[in-house]
């Protein structure tokens, strides 16, 4: 079964909820990235788990 998506920052799941978004790690481009709409509106910092790279910036 699959996991549901979670976000980044905060770790809370982000199923059916509005403003949240996936993309791509800027840095290797290997890691999806995912992130809930409160921590983008905080600009809360997220690590990705293969390259270690951190944003926002």
């Amino acid at each position: 079964m699959e996991q549901p998506p979670i976000c980044n920052s905060c770790k809370k799941r982000i199923a059916n909820t509005s403003g949240s978004t996936k993309f791509l790690c800027p840095g290797c481009g290997k890691y999806e990235i995912i992130r809930c709409k409160h921590c983008r509106e905080i600009a809360a910092k997220y690590r990705c788990a293969n390259c270690s790279f951190s944003g926002p910036n």
